[in-house]
Formats: structure tokens, C-alpha cells, sequence
């Protein structure tokens, strides 16, 4: 899950932010560490995998939370307003992502209010209003 408000944890650095899903459910240690340089390397993080939230860019920290939310290869990746408090270079950015990993077979569910920004990546847009699908 990719979350809207990020849900960082800034008392550590980019790696262990990324590290943690994967400590959680106990994954070897060695092979963690490579499945998170991977996981930043995809996002465009790689080089500052020492570097603590606080100081990435609003844009860089939604690609620390998208490394978080794949690290673990997951086979459905929800995203809560991924391209929110974005510039459309960093939302189209971020979208591109979203679009390889749906490449490789992730199922991607974004719920988005930009609907120009969802016409040009979306397969499938439904629509929402006042709870109901909308034509």
C-alpha cells in the first residue's frame, strides 16, 4: 500500500525505511538487503539509500514509500492518491512507475482525483460520486 500521506518513519535512514516490511516478516537478512537496493534502484533512490527522509524531496519521498510498498514483489499495489501535493513532472514520474510494475503482472489500484492524469495511464477507470459508480 502506497499511502497518501506517506507514513514515513524519519528517525530512519531511506534503506531501513524500505528494510522494514521485510524485517517484519522475518526475510534473511542478506536477501533483504539486496531485494532493497533493487527496490530503490527501480525508484531512483538508490544512491541515497543513507540519507534520512527529512531530506528528500516531497517527490522522493513518495518513491521511498513506493520502494517500501514493492519491496516485498507484492501481486496487487494499492495506491491512495499517489501523485497528491506533486508537480505534474513528478506525478507523471510516479505514474510511469506504477505502469512497469503493471507490466511485470502487478495489479495496480490508484485512487486519484486528477482524472486528465488517470485518462493517459488508466486501462480501467471507474468512477465515483457520492459513493456510487458514475458514468
Amino acid at each position: 500500500m502506497v499511502f497518501q500521506d506517506h507514513k514515513i518513519l524519519f528517525d530512519r535512514n531511506v534503506f531501513d525505511n524500505v528494510m522494514l516490511p521485510l524485517d517484519i516478516i522475518g526475510f534473511d537478512r542478506r536477501d533483504a538487503a539486496k531485494r532493497v537496493r533493487a527496490a530503490l534502484d527501480k525508484v531512483g533512490l538508490l544512491t541515497k539509500e543513507k540519507t534520512m527522509p527529512v531530506r528528500l524531496s516531497g517527490g522522493e519521498q513518495q518513491r521511498l514509500c513506493i520502494a517500501r510498498a514493492v519491496v516485498h514483489r507484492p501481486s496487487l499495489l494499492l495506491a491512495d492518491e499517489p501523485s497528491a501535493n506533486l508537480d505534474r513532472a513528478y506525478a507523471l514520474d510516479i505514474m510511469e512507475l506504477f505502469k512497469s510494475f503493471h507490466q511485470v503482472g502487478v495489479t495496480v489500484l490508484i485512487s486519484a482525483h486528477d482524472e486528465t492524469l488517470m485518462e493517459d495511464y488508466g486501462r480501467r477507470i471507474i468512477r465515483l460520486k457520492e459513493g456510487q459508480f458514475a458514468a
